[in-house]
């Protein structure tokens, strides 16, 4: 018997043609959140301190929020409440995707 046909997606918001958040800066920020430590985070992704610290900069620079704040105190990160809703907001949109397309896959010739 044949490989049944999938139907795939990723999604992620750009504007311009930059990346502002997808599922990759998801994984860094959820990452953040666990760990509260960038350097962690990046270690658990396997990417750069640098690579993910860039890639942070230029979302909180393209959304023109905020997404990370140190804290002095304990030496680490957290996110801030606009990251959290946003992750939020994105997870629920990639979650209604994929249920519309499983009910699609099942539908599908």
């Amino acid at each position: 018997m044949a490989d049944q046909l999938q139907i795939k997606h990723k999604i992620w918001l750009e504007r311009d043609g930059h990346v502002l958040f997808g599922p990759g800066r998801d994984d860094l920020l959820k990452a953040v959140e666990e760990y509260q430590s960038l350097n962690a985070a990046a270690k658990k992704l396997k990417m750069s301190y640098r690579a993910a610290w860039g890639r942070i900069k230029a979302s909180e620079k393209r959304l023109g929020m905020k997404l990370v704040e140190v804290d002095k105190t304990k030496k680490g990160m957290r996110l801030t409440d606009e990251a959290k809703k946003l992750i939020d907001k994105f997870d629920k949109l990639d979650g209604e995707i994929e249920i519309l397309l499983n009910k699609a896959n099942r539908d599908f010739p």
